[in-house]
């Protein structure tokens, strides 16, 4: 737990919970925790390819998509595919997949 540096009894002094939850223990052994969020959170235009790259070799690329569809990530490269791929798998009914 991390406190905030604020007067006591204000909404400055909650305190924060920063500890792992259990079900996102994979992002621990996940490749892209020992990478730059560079490569999976590039500029607007710019190539996707190395996270691409990465994912495909992270042994924890099947929970982090299933993460980014649980929770709608819109931003960035999760369990190896863009926005866009995640978007076009969010329109297949669920019925199809």
């Amino acid at each position: 737990m991390i406190g905030c540096f604020a007067r006591r009894g204000s909404i400055g002094a909650m305190q924060i919970d920063i500890t792992a939850q259990p079900e996102l223990a994979w992002q621990e052994q996940a490749l892209c925790a020992q990478t730059g969020a560079d490569f999976f959170f590039p500029e607007p235009g710019s190539s996707v390819r190395e996270a691409k790259d990465i994912c495909r070799m992270c042994a924890m690329r099947p929970a982090c998509l299933e993460y980014a569809l649980a929770n709608d990530e819109r931003f960035g490269v999760w369990g190896g595919l863009s926005e866009k791929e995640r978007y076009a798998l969010r329109r297949v009914p669920n019925a199809s997949r």
